[in-house]
């Protein structure tokens, strides 16, 4: 009986992988590999926490950074043709404004605090410091005072400026008379292009909100309400030009040629003396020849 219970005893501590001893081991690479994933699990949950409570501090991190100047290219095109550029709205001084325009289609994008910087620096941040301007997944409103085919709206502005008249188009509104798109039902559409010198745009889903598009250094950006699939165009040369001399620091004016004048220009004249008191100019050829004569003085 004894040798019969001996070898069960065995068999059994075969079938467990060792004997005593051995199931008296501590696993401690388990333990070891336990605890590590425990720490870095906890200390992610912390980071993780810190981002989303210090979101100014995580922007800091992404271009364009608090200091950073860039500067990116923006149009309306309403109906089938580009609007003018919208006016400037700089201050006298711009030490303090983080996103303006000089009136010339370009969007300075300069970061004044952590902020309004890396992906805080947003398309958004510039509508919102510009008077009676709006752009929306549904609707646009386009400061302006030269649209005057559809229904204005007067938006006063911030204390110790002037109001600014504002033209608002929906999707579903039809584009006015005198448009190249008269008659047709648009719908807002945003575009842009990652620099002037890319050649395909990506447009703003339907789903996704223009005002949440991120600057890029030398961006064009389109704004439109169009009939639905027309695709919208850079804006024009002009805004690019001046995009390109902000960016390299090149002034862009416009000159006007002055008006062509005629100028009549004479040969040395020629006098010739003949009789007392009687002197003859004679000019070029084709001018007119005056004589002029004075009578001679009595003699005593």
């Amino acid at each position: 009986m004894a040798r019969t219970n001996s070898g069960k005893w065995v068999a059994r501590a075969a079938a467990t992988g060792g004997g005593r001893t051995y199931r008296g081991q501590r696993p401690v690479n388990w333990y070891a590999a336990l605890v590590i994933i425990v720490v870095l699990g906890v200390a992610s949950v912390v980071f993780a926490n810190y981002e989303y409570r210090h979101p100014a501090a995580a922007a800091n991190k992404v271009q364009p950074t608090k200091g950073t100047t860039w500067y990116a290219g923006l149009a309306f095109y309403v109906c089938g043709a580009q609007l003018p550029s919208v006016p400037s709205n700089a201050a006298s001084t711009t030490s303090k404004q983080s996103f303006y325009t000089t009136g010339d289609g370009v969007i300075t994008v300069a970061p004044k605090t952590t902020a309004v910087a890396g992906d805080n620096a947003v398309l958004g941040k510039f509508v919102s410091g510009y008077p009676g301007m709006a752009i929306g997944t549904t609707a646009i409103k386009v400061p302006s005072a030269t649209t005057a085919t559809t229904t204005t709206t007067t938006t006063t502005a911030a204390k110790g400026k002037s109001s600014t008249k504002s033209t608002t188009y929906k999707n579903g509104d039809t584009c006015p008379a005198g448009t190249p798109d008269a008659g047709k039902k648009g719908k807002v559409q945003v575009v842009y292009w990652a620099n002037a010198l890319a050649a395909k745009g990506k447009a703003v889903t339907v789903q996704g909100d223009p005002s949440e598009l991120k600057f890029t250094q030398n961006q064009l950006i389109t704004v439109g309400f169009v009939p639905a699939g027309t695709t919208l165009p850079k804006p024009n040369g002009t805004v690019v030009k001046a995009l390109l001399g902000a960016t390299t620091g090149t002034a862009t004016t416009t000159t006007t040629a002055p008006t062509a004048s005629s100028t009549t220009t004479t040969t040395a004249s020629a006098t010739t003396t003949t009789a007392a008191g009687t002197t003859t100019t004679t000019t070029a050829a084709g001018t007119t020849t005056t004589t002029s004569t004075t009578a001679a003085k009595p003699s005593q």
